[in-house]
C-alpha cells in the first residue's frame, strides 16, 4: 500500500523519502554524530524533515536508546506540526499494536502516533510468502 502511495505521489513531482525505521534513525544519527562530512549528511537529514511524504517502514524493528527515541521523536514532531515550515506527510508502517507502540517507545511519541495518525489494520496472508 506505501508504495502505491508513494509512486502516484512521484508521479506528480512530489519528493518521497521511504526508508526502513533502523535505517532512518541510523542516518539520522550518523548525520548527528559525525557533522564533518557534513554536506551529504545534512541534505539527507533535511529531507527527511522535509520530504512531502515520508514513509517509516518497519517501525519497531530497531534497536532502541536514548538517541534514537529522541530523533524518532524530532522527525515524528517537525513533520506533525510543520516545524518545518511546510505541508508534510509521514505513513508508518509497523507489526506493532497501538498498546505495543506505547510500550516500546515513549509516552510522547506514543501519543503522537495514537493521537494524529488514522491506524489501518491489514489482514490476510503476506505476500512475500507467496510464489
Amino acid at each position: 500500500m506505501s508504495n502505491c502511495i508513494a509512486n502516484e505521489l512521484l508521479k506528480k513531482g512530489k519528493i518521497v523519502i521511504y526508508q526502513t525505521a533502523p535505517v532512518l534513525l541510523e542516518s539520522v544519527i550518523d548525520y548527528k554524530i559525525n557533522k564533518q562530512k557534513k554536506s551529504f549528511s545534512e541534505n539527507i537529514y533535511q529531507s527527511i524533515l522535509d520530504a512531502d511524504l515520508l514513509i517509516i517502514d518497519d517501525l519497531g524493528t530497531e534497536s532502541l536508546n536514548s538517541m534514537k527515541l529522541s530523533e524518532l521523536f524530532t522527525i515524528i514532531n517537525t513533520r506533525l506540526l510543520n516545524l518545518n515550515n511546510k505541508s508534510t506527510k509521514t505513513i508508518i508502517s509497523t507489526n506493532l499494536d497501538i498498546n505495543d507502540i506505547f510500550n516500546h517507545y515513549e509516552e510522547r511519541i506514543g501519543s503522537r502516533i495514537a493521537g494524529n495518525y488514522d491506524i489501518y489494520y491489514f489482514f490476510g496472508d503476506d505476500l512475500r510468502f507467496r510464489k
